[in-house]
């Protein structure tokens, strides 16, 4: 048997500022988690996403790894980005179209850590 990958996980300052903000992103967590030591959500496909509190910040600083979320269009890369800046989420990088063939954008969730918003060109 290989190994597979089936999870992130995530150590946060605060617990129900980060599950808010994945949940502007969709995400299906219950409320009760926000007082909770660990939270998770399997995201479709089956891989799950975990949250752990962390009484001190991780070693290395915010923004040592990005999660990125495919949108529908481009058009849904500006929209989204719009909707969580214009919601009170850092943005890191406005939507641009990348070298590599994909409308992209970067977010900051609260602990600093790297959101990215991405879908492929047309053509």
């Amino acid at each position: 048997m290989t190994p597979r990958f089936d999870a992130i996980g995530l150590a946060v300052a605060d617990m129900a500022a980060s599950l808010a903000f994945y949940r502007m992103l969709g995400l299906d967590i219950p409320a009760e988690a926000d007082t909770q030591p660990h939270a998770e959500a399997t995201l479709p496909g089956g891989l799950r996403l975990m949250w752990d509190r962390a009484e001190t910040p991780p070693p290395g600083g915010p923004g040592r790894m990005e999660l990125a979320f495919l949108c529908d269009s481009p058009a849904e890369v500006d929209a989204a980005y719009a909707k969580l800046t214009d919601g009170g989420v850092r943005g890191s990088k406005a939507p641009w179209d990348a070298f590599w063939g994909q409308r992209y954008a970067v977010l900051l969730d609260p602990d600093g850590n790297n959101v990215a918003l991405f879908a492929p060109l047309p053509g």
